[in-house]
C-alpha cells in the first residue's frame, strides 16, 4: 500500500542536498560484540555446535601424531629391520589417517548444517525488520543496497559460520598440538624452527593491514553495483524510450571497474603474501634440515627426528596458511556482519502508542487539525492542513503535481509521523492506534497497481485465509472483473507474473478494486485509481465505485475533474497548503484556484467545441 508516489517525484518535499543512508564500516577484523551477536543465532543449536567443536578439536589433535608415528617407524623398527613392528606401525598410521577422514567428514557436515540453521534466521530476521521498517527509511536507502543486505552480505556470514569460526578453532588447537609435540620430540630443532617468526609475523600483519581496506573497498562497490542494477533493471523501459542505452552502459561500466579494481587489489596482496609465506616455510625446512645435518654428524640426533621435524614444519605452517586464509573469511564476514547488523538496528519506526486503543464499531470519521509534515528538515510539504471527512462523506482532493495529495494519504496510513497537529479517525488521534489497526480500516487504490507473483486469489487475498472463495468471486463480479479473471488459464489460479506483466493496466486495476472489496474496509482511498484505464474499462467500473463507495468514507485523488464533480467536498491543494473547499459549485462560485484548474481543463474543450 505505498502512497507515497508523489513525494518521490521531483519537485516533492525532499530537499536537493537530501543523501541517501552513509555505507561505511569500521573494518575490525575481530570486532568482539559483533561476534557476540552472531552467536545469538548458534546458541539455540547447542549439540550441533559441541559436535563440530568436538570433532574439530579431535582432528586438531590427530593430525600432529603422524610425523610423530613416523619418527618411532624410522628409529625404532626400520634402523634394527624389524618387519613385524614395522607393519603394526603402518597399521596405526592407516587407523590414523582413516579417523581423520571419518571426523572431517562428520565435522564438515555439523559446521555446514549448523551455519545453514544460523543463518536461516538471521534471513528471516531482516526480512521481518524490513517489513516492519517505516517510509521514511526506504526513501534514503536503494532497494539494490538493501537486497545486498539480505543475500550477498548474509551468505558471507554463512560462509563464516559454517566454516570459518570452527574451522579457526581447529586451526589454532593443531597449532597448539603440533607445539607441543615438536617440543616433545627435540626442543632444540624447534627453536631453529621458530626462528624465522619474526619475519612471518611482520609479514602476516602487514598482509592484514592492506587486504582490511581492499575488502571494504570491495563491499562497498558490490553494494553500489547491485543498487545500480536493480534501479535500471526496473526502468529498462525508460532507458529504451529515451535511447539512454550507451550512457547507462557508460556509468555501469565505471561503477563495474571500479568494482573490479577492489578485487584486483585484493588479489594482488594474496599474489604477494602466499608465495611470501611459502618461502619462509621453506627457509625454515632449510635450517631445520642444516642443523639436523650438524648434529647427525656428531650422532647427537637420529633420522626419525629429522624426518617427524621436516614434516612438522610443513604442517606448522599449513594452518598458519589457513589461518590468513579464515582472515580473509573473517575480515568479509565481519565487514558484512556490522552492515547487517546496522540494518537491524535501524530504528525507523513510527512511534507505538504507549496505551493503543481500538476502533470500535467504527464509522470512518476522519479529520486533520492544523497539521504540519516535512520529510527532510523543516522543509514542509503539509502546512496547517484542517479538515474534516464526516461519516459516509466523498472527499476529494486536487491539485498540482506536487501539492501534497499523496503525502495526505501517506498520513491516514500512518506511514510517517506529523510534526505538529493530528489527526484522528472517529475522534481517535492516530497516535493512540497502532499502525496495523489504523490500516485495519482502510483500502488503498493506487493508480499504480502492484501485484505479487503467485495466483490471481492471492494477489486478491494477500494471504489472508478468513476471506472464503464466495467472498472473492463475489466481489469479482461486482467490480465486474470476473469476466475476464473467468477466461484466464485455470481463472483465479492463473499465476501473475512480476509486477502483474501478462495482464493489461485495466485488468490490474480492476484486480485492485477487488482487493480493495473483499477487505471490506471503512475508509477507502482512490488515489488516481481511474486514470490509467482507457474508456471503455472505465465505464465499466464506474458503477461498479459506486457500489463499492456506498456506506464508506471516501478519499479521492483525481486530476481530472470530471471525476469528482459530485463529490460532497473538495479539498484544493497548492504548495501545501490547503486554499480552499467546498461543493464543486461552491469552488467554482468562488472563481479562485480551482475554478482557474476547471477553465485550464475544459475552457480549450468549450472553445474547440464552441467554434466547430
Amino acid at each position: 500500500m505505498a502512497t507515497n508516489n508523489e513525494h518521490a517525484a521531483s519537485g516533492n518535499g525532499k530537499p536537493k542536498g537530501f543523501q541517501m543512508q552513509a555505507d561505511t564500516v569500521s573494518g575490525n577484523a575481530f570486532d568482539l560484540p559483533l561476534l557476540k551477536r552472531l552467536f545469538r543465532y548458534v546458541r539455540p543449536y547447542p549439540q550441533l555446535l559441541f559436535a563440530a567443536v568436538a570433532l574439530t578439536i579431535l582432528g586438531a589433535l590427530l593430525s600432529p601424531l603422524r610425523p610423530y608415528i613416523t619418527k618411532l617407524a624410522i628409529d625404532n623398527h626400520i634402523a634394527i629391520g624389524d618387519t613385524q613392528g614395522l607393519f603394526y606401525m603402518s597399521l596405526v598410521f592407516l587407523a590414523v589417517v582413516v579417523l581423520e577422514v571419518v571426523i572431517q567428514f562428520g565435522n564438515t557436515y555439523f559446521t555446514q548444517l549448523l551455519g545453514q540453521k544460523a543463518v536461516m534466521q538471521l534471513r528471516l530476521d531482516i526480512f521481518k525488520h524490513l517489513q516492519n521498517l517505516a517510509l521514511k527509511f526506504f526513501d534514503r536507502n536503494p532497494i539494490g543496497r538493501l537486497i545486498t543486505r539480505a543475500t550477498n552480505d548474509v551468505e558471507t556470514l554463512n560462509e563464516m559460520l559454517s566454516s570459518g569460526l570452527v574451522a579457526l578453532l581447529g586451526d589454532v588447537f593443531q597449532l597448539s598440538f603440533i607445539i607441543v609435540m615438536m617440543l616433545y620430540t627435540d626442543w632444540q630443532l624447534t627453536l631453529v624452527s621458530f626462528s624465522i617468526l619474526p619475519l612471518m609475523l611482520w609479514v602476516t600483519m602487514e598482509f592484514k593491514k592492506r587486504v582490511r581496506v581492499a575488502y571494504q573497498d570491495v563491499r562497498t562497490e558490490v553494494a553500489r553495483l547491485a543498487a545500480f542494477l536493480q534501479e535500471h533493471i526496473t526502468g529498462i523501459a525508460t532507458i529504451q524510450l529515451f535511447g539512454r542505452e550507451q550512457k547507462e552502459f557508460e556509468k555501469h561500466s565505471e561503477i563495474n571497474a571500479a568494482h573490479r579494481d577492489a578485487n584486483v587489489r585484493s588479489i594482488f596482496y594474496y599474489s604477494i603474501f602466499y608465495p611470501a609465506i611459502e618461502l619462509i616455510s621453506a627457509i625454515a625446512t632449510g635450517l631445520v634440515i642444516w642443523y639436523s645435518a650438524l648434529k647427525m654428524l656428531n650422532a647427537d640426533l637420529t633420522l626419525g627426528v629429522v624426518v617427524a621435524f621436516v614434516q612438522y614444519v610443513s604442517l606448522f605452517f599449513r594452518p598458519l596458511q589457513d589461518l590468513s586464509d579464515k582472515y580473509n573469511i573473517m575480515q568479509t564476514a565481519i565487514t558484512s556482519a556490522e552492515r547487517v547488523f546496522r540494518l537491524l538496528d535501524e530504528k525507523v519506526f513510527i512511534e507505538p502508542p504507549k496505551n493503543p486503543k481500538s476502533l470500535v464499531n467504527p464509522k470512518g470519521e476522519i479529520a486533520f487539525e492544523h497539521v504540519w509534515f516535512a520529510y527532510h528538515d523543516a522543509h514542509w510539504v503539509l502546512q496547517d492542513v484542517s479538515f474534516i471527512a464526516k461519516a459516509g462523506e466523498r472527499v476529494a482532493i486536487v491539485g498540482a503535481t506536487g501539492s501534497g495529495k499523496s503525502t495526505m494519504i501517506s498520513l491516514l496510513s500512518k506511514f510517517y509521523d506529523i510534526q505538529k497537529g493530528r489527526i484522528t479517525i472517529d475522534g481517535v488521534d492516530l497516535r493512540d492506534l497502532t499502525e496495523q489497526e489504523v490500516r485495519r480500516h482502510i483500502g488503498v487504490v493506487l493508480q499504480d497497481v502492484f501485484l505479487f507473483s503467485g495466483t490471481i486469489r492471492d494477489n486478491i487475498t494477500l494471504g489472508n485465509s478468513s476471506i472464503t472463495e464466495q467472498q472473492i468471486r463475489e466481489a469479482a463480479e461486482l467490480v465486474g472483473a470476473a469476466s475476464f479473471i473467468e477466461k484466464l488459464p485455470n481463472g483465479y489460479d492463473y499465476q501473475v507474473q512480476e509486477r502483474g506483466g501478462a495482464l493489461s493496466t485495466g485488468q490490474r486495476q480492476l484486480i485492485s478494486f477487488v482487493r480493495a472489496m473483499v477487505y471490506n474496509p471503512k475508509i477507502l482511498v482512490l488515489d488516481e485509481a481511474t486514470s490509467s484505464v482507457d474508456t471503455e474499462t472505465e465505464h465499466l467500473i464506474e458503477s461498479a465505485l459506486e457500489k463499492l463507495m456506498k456506506g464508506r468514507t471516501c478519499i479521492i485523488i483525481a486530476h481530472r475533474l470530471s471525476t469528482i464533480q459530485h463529490c460532497d467536498k473538495i479539498l484544493v491543494m497548492h504548495k501545501g497548503v490547503l486554499r480552499e473547499q467546498g461543493t464543486h459549485q461552491q469552488l467554482l462560485a468562488q472563481r479562485g484556484l480551482y475554478y482557474k484548474l476547471y477553465q485550464l481543463q475544459y475552457a480549450p474543450h468549450h472553445a474547440t467545441f464552441s467554434g466547430s
